[in-house]
Order: C-alpha cells, then structure tokens, then sequence
C-alpha cells in the first residue's frame, strides 16, 4: 500500500477541513461577506480534489475488505471462490491507481500556478525563417488559449520584412495560465524546406519562448526614480517610421538595466501601462531567481541563447512529426499541433515533472 498511516491521518485532516469549509460556504455570515465568501469558496475548490480521491479510496477499501471475506467464507465453493479472487484483483488495481493520484495532488503547488503569464518569443538562428516560424508559434499558443478560453493582449511586436515576427510579447489571462504553459519556455526548433528554398533543401532554424508569472503591483512595486522613460517615433518592418508622434515608449530599469519598450498602441499612456506590466513581470521574475537560484539555473538551461543546438523540441515538418526532447515524446500530427491542440504535449509534460517532484520528496524521505 502506497499511503501510510501518517498519510492518511493527513488525508483525515483535510477532509475534516474540507467539511468545515463546506459548511462556511452556506453560513449567513459568510454569504453574506462577499471577501470572505471568496476566500472561502477558494480554499473550498484548492482541497475538493484530494477529497474526492481520499473519499473514493475508502470506498474501494471497503469493498476490498468485503472482497476478502467473501473469498474466506468461499474456501468450499471453488467458483464462487474465483470470482471473489478476480474482484479482489481488480479492486487492488484501482486502489493503486486511486493512491498514485492521490500522491500526485499531495504534491507542493507552485504558488505561480494561478497566474496569468507574459509570452515572450523571439527569433533566434535562421533569419526570415525563423521570424516566419515565431509567428507560427505564436498563431499556435494563441489558438491553444482560445480553446481555454483565456484572453491574449499584444504588448509588443516586431515584424520582418517577410511578415514574420522578429519578437512578440503578449499577456494571457485566464485560470491556471502558468500551470498549464511554464514548461514551454526554451529553445524550439524547426526543420522544414523555407518558401524560399529553390533546391528543396530542408532549413533548420530556431526561436526561443519564455513564460514569465505576471506580477502584481503589490508584488512588485517600482521607484519611479528607478525607471527612465525615453519616447520615441513607432517603427515598422526595416525601421521605417509609421507615425510622426512619440507615441512609443522605452523604459529602462536603472538598478537591473533592464530595459522594456512597446510601440503597439497610438497612445503613449497605453503604450508606457503595457510597458510597465511587462516589466514588473521581468523583475518578478528576477526577485524568484535571487531567491531560488535553482530557478535561475533551470531558466538557463532552459531557454539558453537561441542556437539551434539548445534546444527542448523539435517540429519536423517533412516528418509531420514534434518531438519534445526533455521527456522523450514524439507525436506524428505536427498540423493538430500547430492548429493549437497542445493538451497531449502538456499534459505529458506536466506528468512528467509531478513525478518528478513526487520521487524527489520520497528519495528526501
């Protein structure tokens, strides 16, 4: 058996948690407290999961029990001793199943998992090509978010002279954005024969995604005397000016040196509001590696330089194939892919580090 004594009595204490939560969601004083109504319903929905498991598991221990007997007071009766063994068999299998989930939601959350994220996805190795394949990535992460029904805002783009896109940054909104999308951030690489390609050779080129939790003003708070605001005329493809006003805004953040600019909008208050999100969610970021250098590392070699050998997946087109090079994934539908249908790569790749997560915490034990 997978869950030890300590691990139920744990398992006890939340469902005990779980039933006074339940009865707070129909008391008068919290329904009729809106804050603490919310507060409530969310830590209510945080547990009902693990509930629902350990609950489930009861009843299948239970039956195993009644299984047990059944086949004792059987011991005469060859078939009905038979079946008894075969229901009990079954029922072992699933009370696996049952505890192995239950390990898995017992896994420390990332307390980023709720947040929405800033998508950043530059062009790296292979010219045109690889502006031409960032603005597919990007079409396929949009597509995925439409399917979640999540909302995506453009802060920020640069396109090429062949209509691809030499840099986009944008924010998704929605429930459990970060959960669903922090493992896409590294290298991604692409093989194919470009449009331009006369000798129909196959082009490898590279882009990089990063995902970055967005911060919140209360969790990043910035200096105005840290920042520098410079505006500037909106530029288009090859750097021509769209417009005569200084409606672009570059922000640099004097202590890190980092610096964020955004064109996209008409206005300069809109463009400078956007400007600030993306980099409060760049210093949030920076506030997690100095407090994790472990994040830094993981981040490192994660996205790394652009260069095509540093990369995390792979997407063949000739093959009509993607492979995931992290956990060893390959999936022969490259178009569903790039059609936005990501949930069998992410729900992999959250398998994946769970488990991870869940050996590491038992190898520590």
């Amino acid at each position: 058996m997978v869950l030890d004594m300590q691990f139920l009595e744990k398992l006890a204490e939340i469902e005990k948690k779980y039933d006074e939560l339940t009865a707070q969601l129909s008391d008068p004083q919290v329904l009729a407290d809106a804050a603490r109504y919310q507060k409530v319903a969310k830590a209510h929905a945080e547990i009902s999961e693990v509930v629902e498991k350990f609950r489930h598991w009861k009843d299948i221990e239970k039956s195993i029990r009644g299984a047990k007997e059944l086949l004792e007071e059987s011991s005469s009766d060859s078939e009905m001793k038979a079946l008894a063994h075969e229901e009990l068999t079954d029922l072992e299998k699933q009370r696996e199943q049952v505890e192995q989930e239950i390990k898995t939601l017992m896994v420390p959350r990332d307390p980023n998992d709720d947040k929405n994220i800033v998508l950043e996805i530059r062009a790296g190795t292979g010219g045109d090509e690889a502006t031409l394949f960032a603005e597919e990535i990007f079409r396929m992460y949009s597509r995925y978010a439409e399917s979640q029904r999540w909302r995506v805002e453009v802060l920020s783009s640069s396109l090429s002279g062949v209509g691809g896109l030499k840099e986009v940054i944008a924010v998704i909104e929605g429930q459990k954005v970060y959960s669903k999308l922090k493992y896409e951030s590294g290298v991604h690489r692409v093989q194919r024969v470009p449009e331009t390609e006369q000798q129909g050779r196959i082009h490898t080129s590279a882009i990089t995604v990063a995902v970055l939790p967005e911060a919140d003003e209360v969790e990043i708070q910035i200096d105005p005397k840290d920042i520098r605001i410079d505006t500037f005329c909106s530029s288009g493809p090859g750097g021509q000016s769209v417009n005569t006003t200084y409606s672009a805004v570059r922000i640099t953040h004097l202590p890190s040196g980092i610096v964020v600019s955004c064109q996209d909008e008409k206005s300069q208050i809109k463009n400078r509001a956007k400007a600030m999100r993306v980099l409060r969610s760049r210093l949030y970021e920076l506030k997690l590696q100095e407090q994790q250098k472990q994040i830094t590392e993981e981040r490192r070699s994660m996205v790394g330089t652009g260069d095509r050998s540093e990369k995390i997946r792979t997407y063949n087109f000739p093959q009509n194939r993607l492979t995931d090079h992290r956990i060893g994934l390959t999936i022969h539908q490259l178009d569903r892919i790039m059609d936005g249908k990501l949930d069998d790569i992410i729900e992999a790749l959250i398998t994946h580090y769970q488990t991870k997560k869940l050996n590491g915490e038992s190898e520590a034990a």
